[in-house]
């Protein structure tokens, strides 16, 4: 922001965000950002649909590849506190220009994934009303349903982020409970011969089909990683949480520990739910409402309704976090690159309020541009998520990429040397999910990827073209409060 013509020195200083948040705030953050009781609505079905009876495996290699790149995040965040997440990590090791595409990446990521998120809401609201007799099964507009939620997301974006967080605990630790009493109630069940159709407990839910390759569970663990999409969450709150360069680390690993040992029980409870024969696993991997589905069965109707709302909840956490995470990334490129005008402006309350609702106006747009192209609920949601996670990877990648050269490249190792294979194992392994997400892929699927590559040449040119802007990013993300 420039100075005021009076040369006022206090009051030419810029706005700030608010340090005022702990640890699990930070951790709810990401948590809600990731929301894991909305991601095992349907995420488990798919890793079903390869690995059969054997989907908890698909969730036990997906926390192995989350920890490995989860390695990079911890260790830069040790280091570097910034409100721009990945704009800032890759910027600060990788060079001002590569952390602007990365923050572009990141931003489209969580406006994209916002979006598909948004649209499930409606998915699992609607069935909710339907269950209720409030309205007919599939006669409910599933874009008005999106539209409401979208704009109570709003309302609450403007709270402190302290409310915000609060909130996304509250959602999806309300779900988590639900979940896992559903997920104890079936493992109980079935381990006393009480099974609804006279399921037995058996380990077959850790056996993989015969000749199930390698390939086909890296294939299937795309699934369990994409579920865990937005643990990386806490590092755009660098500027707004207490001893940053402490808490951040830990919020991701309490992220990965809490939100993994959760996907186990919920992802063996459906397994065992439906039965690892061959009718039980064909019901699983054709199954559009597995919450409601089991929760029908194993503990009623009421249950089943629910957990419907639940899940709904925990998508709403999810828009909620994504629509505040970008508006933290955009916020932190549109003020490093000197942008001027109310786009880069916050609130009383700390809130970036220019970049809420670009972020809102986007997402809205999305989701009516699809209506009017006449796509259902399912298709959209799958849409944006695809696309999101392209974007996501992406940014990982280069996140990735920065954590080998700043810990092992650049002057004295900040770690000890045998860890350089881990940042490695993490780029193989984002490498393998994004050649699933773009390669043999079909319909509309087989665009996202250009659509991906296109933001990323617009970021590359304007960082490239524009006068200074790589410059004034540099020293944006080098300021003292930064540097080691």
């Amino acid at each position: 922001m420039s100075a005021p013509a009076n040369g006022n020195q206090a009051a030419a200083a810029p706005e700030k965000l608010r340090r005022e948040l702990k640890v699990t705030d930070a951790a709810a953050f990401s948590v809600g950002l990731i929301g894991p009781v909305g991601a095992m609505a349907l995420l488990g079905v798919g890793a079903a649909g390869l690995l059969g009876e054997g989907a908890t495996w698909a969730f036990v290699f997906a926390i192995l590849g989350v920890s490995l790149v989860g390695y990079g995040f911890v260790k830069l965040s040790q280091h570097i506190s910034h409100t721009g997440s990945v704009y800032a990590l890759v910027g600060r090791t990788l060079g001002p220009r590569a952390g602007f595409v990365a923050g572009t990446a990141l931003f489209t990521a969580y406006a994209t994934i916002g979006t598909g998120s948004t649209a499930e809401i409606a998915l699992f609201f609607n069935k909710v009303l339907s269950q209720l007799g409030l309205v007919s099964a599939g006669s409910a507009e599933w874009i008005w349903t999106a539209l409401v939620a979208l704009v109570l997301v709003v309302a609450l974006s403007l709270s402190e982020i302290r409310v915000i967080t609060r909130i996304l605990l509250i959602c999806e630790l309300a779900g988590a409970a639900l979940v896992g009493l559903l997920s104890i109630v079936i493992i109980a069940r079935v381990a006393t011969g009480h099974g609804p159709h006279g399921q037995t407990f058996s380990w077959n839910f850790l056996h993989l089909p015969a000749g199930t390759g390698v390939g086909t569970i890296a294939g299937a663990a795309v699934f369990g990683f994409l579920a865990f999409a937005g643990f990386e969450g806490a590092a755009s709150l660098g500027e707004e949480t207490m001893n940053p360069k402490r808490e951040i680390p830990r919020a991701l690993k309490i992220t990965i520990a809490v939100v993994g040992v959760f996907f186990l029980l919920a992802i063996a409870g459906q397994a065992l739910g439906y039965g690892t024969g061959p009718d039980g696993v064909k019901a699983f991997a054709a199954a559009e409402d597995p919450y409601g589905d089991l929760a029908g069965q194993y503990l009623g109707r009421a249950m089943s309704v629910l957990l419907n709302l639940v899940a709904s909840v925990s998508l709403f956490a999810i828009t909620l976090g994504t629509v505040n995470g970008a508006a933290r990334v955009g916020y932190a490129l549109l003020r490093d690159a000197g942008v001027p005008g109310p786009v880069a402006r916050l609130t009383k309350r700390g809130a970036p309020v220019g970049t809420i609702v670009v972020t809102s106006v986007l997402i809205l747009c999305f989701a009516v541009g699809q209506r009017l192209a006449g796509t259902g609920v399912l298709d959209a949601t799958f849409y944006w998520l695809t696309i999101g996670t392209i974007a996501l990877l992406v940014a990982y990648a280069m996140a990735t990429v920065g954590a080998f050269r700043f810990l092992f490249l650049s002057g004295k190792p900040k770690a000890p040397r045998w860890q350089a294979v881990v940042p490695v194992l993490a780029l193989a392994f984002i490498a393998y999910t994004i050649f699933k997400n773009v390669v043999g892929v079909s319909g509309p699927y087989r665009f996202f990827p250009y659509i991906i590559l296109g933001v990323l040449v617009v970021a590359t040119v304007v960082v490239a073209a524009v006068p200074g802007l790589a410059e004034r990013v540099r020293t944006q993300i080098a300021e003292p409060g930064d540097s080691e």
